[in-house]
């Protein structure tokens, strides 16, 4: 097939959904696919191969000058590819990084408008780049927030346009007020100029399948999955001697939204309790300058604690240094308190034979169930999290076996060949 993906950039973020489209297009490719991975926005921050080489179109600067300033939207084209300079993207970023849902109401609701928003020239010159290109059989949007671009895509190229759903509902969730309800409805309306949804989860497919009134066969539901270059080659594990130093992991943004201060108060109080002495805390994931100020409360319960020395907390790592983190850790826990679509971080995980212990919420005990590799402790609270990490962490025999299971079934059933088939056959079933 002949494929178009359209991914926004998050800047010098770490952005999971990134990873998961880029991890995609390559193994498309790979697969004999013609695939196409155009940008928007923002350069993408990648931990593998970036698979984009085109320009990024839907300059973060031109988009955030549209909705600022009308006089913008008829500068001279040569004018405005100025804004796109790769430098100045790049130090736009920076500002991105800072920049709260709350804030953007109005521009999220105009990007939602495609033709009708500010950002219609943005999207003209978009459309008429691709229809420069070899038509596509079908055009992904990475996510529901570019449901915009949708119906000139569809009518003016003569494509199909499939929209993953991934992590929109937390973004516009935290929009607050009319701005915020204007956008759950132009995003609803807008639905009918999508040919087809795909889903990573069955909770999510339900769930965006209720709020956005889709029908439900055009609705499809196909696990993410990752490519396993780092964790094919680390060493088998063995189970751990009673006694022995163990490290309980957190790998995601370093948020309330993801649960961090949950995991960091779960080890505080494992151990008070005095049965795991030897128990260490490892933080890593995404980190921006507005989560700066949390982590900081974070470091500053343990030190309370008389446990600074015994935690870890590495920021915006490599893709090197992530695989290498997950093989350190023997369990690891992300109790988010957002509806997370799929958690690629679980399978990452998995990869590395590390089991999880999650709340029973989203879809983690869809993930978990799948692949059996960790515990549900059902409601997402410390006491519920303490409660099966303490027994699990003494039990490293279960911890072996849980990691091992979950581990087999991530290299079965969760790799990005995996991911990138099912997909394929999701969009030609749509399609039809």
């Amino acid at each position: 097939m002949k494929l178009v993906q359209l991914t926004p950039g998050a800047g010098g973020m770490y952005c999971g959904n990134c990873f998961r489209d880029n991890a995609l297009v390559a193994a498309l490719r790979r697969q004999g696919h013609d695939t196409l991975m155009v940008p928007l926005y923002l350069p993408l921050t990648l931990d593998e191969a970036p698979t984009a080489s085109t320009p990024t179109f839907f300059g973060g600067i031109n988009v955030y000058l549209d909705q600022l300033l009308p006089l913008h939207r008829r500068l001279p084209g040569w004018v405005r590819r100025l804004f796109d300079a790769p430098a100045l993207l790049k130090f736009a970023s920076g500002r991105a990084a800072k920049t709260k849902a709350e804030d953007v109401g109005e521009l999220t609701l105009s990007m939602l408008r495609g033709e009708e928003g500010n950002q219609a020239r943005d999207l003209e010159e978009l459309i008429q780049w691709l229809g420069q290109q070899p038509p596509p059989d079908a055009v992904f949007l990475s996510n529901a927030l570019l449901i915009g671009l949708a119906r000139q895509l569809r009518q003016r190229l003569k494509t199909k346009v499939i929209v993953f759903l991934q992590s929109e509902e937390t973004f516009l969730d935290s929009i607050p007020g009319e701005a915020g309800r204007a956008c759950w409805e132009n995003l609803a309306q807008r639905a009918g100029d999508v040919d087809g949804w795909i889903a990573p989860t069955r909770y999510f497919a339900e769930r965006m399948t209720q709020r956005l009134r889709l029908s439900p066969e055009r609705v499809r539901v196909v696990p993410n999955g990752i490519s396993l270059d780092g964790y094919s080659g680390l060493p088998q594990r063995t189970a751990k001697r009673p006694g022995n130093p163990l490290t309980l992991g957190f790998f995601a943004r370093m948020c309330p939204e993801k649960g961090l201060d949950l995991v960091v108060d779960a080890f505080i109080e494992l151990r008070r309790r005095g049965h795991l002495p030897n128990l260490r805390l490892k933080v890593s994931g995404g980190c921006g300058p507005t989560d700066e100020p949390y982590v900081d409360e974070q470091r500053g319960k343990l030190a309370r604690a008389g446990l600074a020395d015994e935690a870890t907390f590495q920021p915006n790592v490599s893709r090197a240094e992530k695989v290498r983190f997950y093989a350190e850790c023997d369990v690891l826990s992300v109790p988010a308190r957002i509806s997370e679509s799929f958690g690629l971080y679980q399978i990452e995980a998995l990869a590395a034979g590390t089991p999880l212990v999650q709340p029973d919420r989203a879809g983690f005990a869809e993930i978990l169930d799948d692949t059996g590799g960790g515990v549900v402790c059902g409601p997402n609270t410390v006491e519920a999290l303490v409660g099966e990490l303490e027994p699990l962490l003494l039990n490293p025999v279960q911890l072996h076996e849980l990691g091992t299971t979950g581990r087999a079934s991530v290299f079965e059933r969760y790799t990005d060949a995996t991911m990138a088939a099912e997909i394929v056959r999701a969009t030609e079933s749509l399609c039809r």
